[in-house]
């Protein structure tokens, strides 16, 4: 704790003798509604969440915290505020008391990452935008459009020369001509919103000064009076963003997994999707997304018609679901480039949710290998999207792409209450107050700590705290629950039905709670550690027949067991979904006595319906309101044919089941082995394309007396070619 803070003083002389320590704050900006009607009532929101929290928690709401509102100020206004405010305690550290041993500990905060949409980051990073001939705000890509359709493009990390090339466009606006900052920023991708408005100052005062009948000053001398004020009022006319020790808008603004993957990449595909399927493809789609095993998923429930009926504006939950089943439905009613991208993201999209990463260095080759195969398969697609959507180039680029904001923006449901109860006079300041007072509240629930008058720490009392916690009572047991012995159930047929005692009663449960802190159900597909002893695997794995406790247990224990299923994972994946795949062992049903206590986590398993040929045979009633109607439908029947995936795909425990298995059924293949020549090839035909719309535009800006002098004479060429003289 020796080393020097930016401003001077060590790490030490700042403590004062107590421990110290760096809080690493997110700080998340949007434009936010306050309105819960369709009427727009704009506001630019913060928030933050605490980087130092382990990352499950932080995806509560209990852990976002209101930081400032505005129906005027912009972002980057409300950051300079909020830059202040870490700054002060980077000079004088807060001092509070610390909850596990007692005694007083400082703290300083210190920005981390700026996780807000594409568009939000470019305007923090100073970029002039995915619409300009530098769209991206992390390096240079991009060019003009003669420079595009190059074989080489420039490609580099961006220079540490934003605020050089600021201060370049507001020496230019200092002499009054706006087209030369048009100029510049074109020619460098860098606009910065905020120092756009000084820039409008700037050359509207240099002619104001101009025009003025008593000014005696000449355009350089205004000019010269221009930079100046500018050199006086660097920290006024720059962006907070651009001027914050330890914080690079450029790299420090990640990608996060929201907006660009299900709301970028997988909206790209279900549309490209979608839009090809006839009547009968979107019945027989419909179908087949309704009968998903959903259990080991977490999602919600599936809701196959609304999806097919509103599929042009499903949200980011709807897109969760394709991105995990899509694979397993789209196979014989799409193309095979199609398949093979909805096979690639699906794949991505489970490795970018990991809620923890074991092995890092692993980690990140599986990443990219991922990423590449989106990329190659969706340029051999639809090559086009390459270069006109800039999320697929910052999926390439990125360095960070496994954060999430869903959690802020559930969190803007809390400030449009707030927004809606408002008195509507001073919006901002009443919302804040209101979620002021939320915070404290909060604070004192937990029993947090604060300093009184006198400077002592005081606490809520445990009456107070004690009538809020919430108590739940357990629901009185039924008498009446079935007894029933091993040897009338399947369990008689088990491979350690011996180590059992017949005649103990037992009762039926509903399910189980792995060591994962999951409920498994009857029919859930588990790994578990096996009972056998000298087992060859001590993880085996299944699906759950049924759970049983004992009717009589011994005092203080709660021993229950679940007959298992047992299946076994071939040595291969399939070659066509690229998934392990279960089968019964020996092709027939071997049943195990488990633990409860053995259980590990459930995974998600879907039936090869492709090789069963599973159709939707069945006829059922329509349910409405939970109640049967007088209206059918139809629904896929399985085949019995005992043939399982275990879905790669899955967002639920992803982690779990690649640690579990060999890495042989879990590493990511590259689908192109040269990729240059792949892109080479690919490129030829939009080349042709660019270079006939550069002729076309070339022939528009001909002076009209020219382009008739060129229409005389292509037609006096044709009228010889066709022998009329």
């Amino acid at each position: 704790m020796t080393a020097a803070c930016p401003n001077g003083p060590t790490h030490r002389a700042l403590a004062k003798g107590d421990p110290l320590y760096t809080s690493f704050v997110e700080y998340f900006s949007d434009d936010v509604s306050g309105n819960r009607t369709k009427q727009w009532n704009k506001h630019w929101n913060v928030y933050m969440t605490h980087q130092n929290l382990p990352r499950q928690l932080l995806q509560q709401e209990f852990h976002v915290h209101f930081v400032s509102s505005s129906p005027h100020a912009s972002t980057t206004e409300q950051y300079g505020k909020f830059k202040k405010i870490v700054e002060s305690t980077q000079r004088e550290p807060v001092k509070v008391r610390d909850g596990v041993s007692g005694q007083t500990t400082r703290f300083s905060l210190q920005n981390m990452v700026e996780p807000s949409d594409n568009p939000m980051q470019s305007e923090i990073a100073a970029s002039i935008g995915a619409k300009g001939n530098f769209p991206c705000r992390k390096c240079e890509v991009g060019g003009t459009q003669a420079e595009k359709r190059e074989d080489e493009v420039r490609y580099s990390s961006l220079k540490d020369g934003i605020i050089r090339e600021l201060e370049k466009q507001l020496h230019l606006a200092c002499s009054g001509v706006a087209q030369h900052v048009k100029d510049s920023q074109s020619a460098t991708g860098i606009k910065d919103a905020y120092a756009q408005h000084w820039i409008q100052d700037l050359i509207s005062r240099f002619h104001a000064t101009k025009s003025d009948p008593k000014n005696t000053k000449t355009p350089e001398e205004i000019k010269a009076d221009l930079i100046q004020w500018v050199m006086d009022n660097r920290d006024k006319i720059y962006s907070g963003f651009l001027t914050t020790d330890g914080f690079d808008p450029t790299k420090d603004t990640p990608v996060e997994i929201l907006h660009t993957i299900l709301l970028g990449i997988i909206k790209y595909i279900w549309h490209n999707t979608h839009t090809s399927f006839s009547a009968t493809q979107k019945l027989t789609y419909s179908h087949r997304l309704q009968a998903t095993e959903t259990d080991g998923l977490s999602i919600h429930a599936i809701r196959a018609n609304y999806i097919m009926q509103y599929a042009g504006s499903l949200i980011g939950t709807q897109f969760k679901i394709l991105a995990q089943t899509n694979i397993f439905h789209v196979r014989g009613i799409v193309s095979e480039e199609q398949f093979s991208i909805w096979r690639a993201v699906g794949e991505l999209s489970a490795l970018l949710w990991f809620p923890e990463i074991r092995n890092l260095q692993e980690y990140l080759a599986d990443i990219k290998v991922a990423v590449v195969n989106v990329l190659d398969t969706f340029a051999k697609l639809d090559p086009s999207k390459m270069i006109t959507k800039i999320k697929l180039h910052l999926l390439h680029i990125s360095q960070m792409i496994s954060l999430a904001t869903e959690i802020y923006e559930c969190f803007n449901a809390v400030f449009r209450y707030c927004s809606i109860l408002s008195n509507h006079l001073a919006p901002s300041r009443n919302i804040a107050l209101q979620l002021a007072d939320q915070e404290g509240l909060k604070h004192r629930l937990i029993g947090g700590w604060w300093q009184d008058e006198k400077g002592e720490w005081i606490r809520a009392g445990d009456v107070f705290v004690n009538t809020w916690s919430v108590q739940l009572k357990a629901l009185p047991k039924k008498t009446s629950r079935k007894l029933v012995r091993l040897s009338e159930t399947l369990a008689a047929g088990a491979l350690n039905y011996a180590s059992f005692d017949a005649d103990v009663q037992w009762h039926y449960c509903k399910y189980a709670i792995s060591e994962s802190s999951e409920e498994c159900f009857e029919s859930s597909w588990v790994f578990c550690k096996s009972p056998l002893p000298n087992a060859n695997n001590p993880i085996v794995l299944g699906r759950i027949s049924f759970i049983l406790t004992l009717a009589a247990p011994p005092p203080n224990t709660d021993e229950g067991v679940v007959v298992l299923e047992l299946f076994q994972v071939l040595s291969e994946c399939d070659s066509v979904f690229g998934m392990p795949v279960l089968m019964r062992r020996d092709g027939e049903k071997t049943y195990l006595i488990v633990p409860s206590k053995n259980l590990k986590f459930k995974f998600n398993v879907q039936h090869d319906c492709t090789t069963a040929k599973c159709t939707a045979s069945g006829v059922r009633k329509r349910k409405q309101e939970r109640q049967d109607s007088e209206v059918t439908e139809n629904f896929i029947e399985h085949q019995p044919l005992d043939r399982y995936f275990i879905n790669m795909h899955a967002f639920h425990n992803a982690h779990l089941v690649r640690a579990t298995l060999p890495r042989s059924l879990t590493v990511p293949l590259p689908i192109v082995d040269d990729r240059k020549a792949f892109h080479s090839e690919l490129a030829k035909p939009q080349k042709k394309q660019q270079q006939a719309l550069g002729n076309e535009s070339a022939e528009k800006a001909i002076p009209p007396a020219n382009q008739k002098q060129n229409k005389h004479e292509k037609r006096k060429q044709q009228h010889l070619n066709l022998g009329l003289g």
